[in-house]
């Protein structure tokens, strides 16, 4: 019975410390975020700048690493403003393209539902009425823009010295355990520093297999702008289960409403069942395969959780952060259960 009565409480008590936890780190996610985006970065191009330190100091191949990683950023950035500006420029021609579809809608809303037209009339007069809205949504967008931008370049400048010092962090860890602990701790190191370039490998691979099976399919289907609009949805798989949402509604933007043709959105939908058929069972396992130990189910869960603490960000780093933990509850003998749990591996052996 004591026992028993120990047994709920180290279970409330890890209940509470969790709950607090994750509510800690959504409530500094302004300070957190960009620093666990920066950590995780800085292990993608460790094996680079590793490269580029036999030519040159260690300052100077941080600081390209860092820039490098700008330019790329930047890069994606204009892909996305540029396919955004492209749709605001078709706007006009699909709002007429999508008039007598959206009067169809209408007509069957009329006749198949409880509505009628006043209730469709009430609509209009709601969203005419927020319109007066519109100066405090643009004052929040412009703040959020300003916090966005300021943690943005703050990513890159933790890059450089998270780069530049990663010796004083390694020997902070190699002197803060006993001496006995010291292989295990460079064990641990010498993995977790691996999760992160391997997991990003693998995903470029898929996104560029990804992006040729999207950009065949969206071409043959009809698509404006098939090329950029497949390869934008194949860098959105970087964003787990969400990422391929935003692709298809994206698909759809520019080419059924674009066209209002009803074979366009069946090509549409198609290519992505295809597409996210063969990801699934065949590129996902072979390709990305054994890079990141995760069990699919803890991969989900993480991911849910991500997105609870930090929105979209904290989904893309959910996986290389499991994959981490994982490797470090690995070799960890007391923590070795919830490692296995965590594990792919041992879950196929078994």
């Amino acid at each position: 019975m004591f026992k028993n009565k120990n047994l709920i409480l180290y279970l409330a008590a890890s209940i509470l410390a969790l709950y607090f936890l994750f509510l800690g780190l959504s409530k500094a996610k302004g300070f957190f975020a960009p620093l666990v985006t920066a950590t995780i970065l800085s292990l993608v191009v460790l094996p680079l700048s590793n490269k580029m330190e036999k030519f040159m100091k260690r300052n100077w191949a941080s600081l390209i690493n860092s820039l490098l990683l700008f330019g790329i950023s930047i890069g994606l950035i204009a892909l996305v403003s540029f396919q955004i500006r492209s749709f605001v420029e078709d706007w006009p021609q699909i709002s007429e393209t999508m008039k007598p579809k959206i009067e169809q809608v209408k007509d069957f809303a009329l006749r198949h539902t409880p509505l009628d037209k006043e209730d469709i009339k009430e609509a209009k007069n709601d969203s005419s009425e927020s319109g007066s809205k519109t100066g405090k949504k643009i004052a929040s967008f412009m703040s959020g823009l300003s916090s966005f931008m300021a943690n943005y370049l703050l990513t890159f400048v933790y890059v450089f010295f998270l780069l530049n010092y990663r010796h004083i962090f390694r020997d902070f860890l190699m002197n803060v355990f006993p001496d006995r602990k010291r292989d295990t701790i460079k064990t641990i190191i010498s993995k977790s520093v691996k999760v992160a370039p391997q997991y990003l490998l693998g995903k470029l691979t898929l996104m560029g297999l990804l992006a040729i099976l999207y950009s065949v399919g969206l071409g043959i289907s009809g698509v404006n702008n098939f090329i950029l609009v497949s390869v934008i949805a194949a860098v959105l798989t970087l964003i787990p289960y969400v990422g391929n949402i935003i692709g298809f509604t994206m698909a759809v933007a520019f080419g059924f409403l674009t066209s209002g043709e009803t074979t366009v959105l069946v090509g549409i939908g198609l290519t992505f069942m295809i597409t996210q058929f063969v990801e699934s069972y065949v590129l996902q396992p072979y390709v990305v395969g054994e890079r990141v130990d995760v069990h699919p189910f803890f991969v989900i869960v993480s991911v849910i959780i991500g997105n609870m603490v930090w929105g979209i960000i904290g989904m893309i780093l959910a996986i290389p952060i499991m994959g981490i933990i994982t490797v470090v509850l690995l070799n960890i003998k007391k923590l070795e259960p919830l490692g296995i749990l965590f594990s792919k591996k041992q879950f196929s052996d078994n």
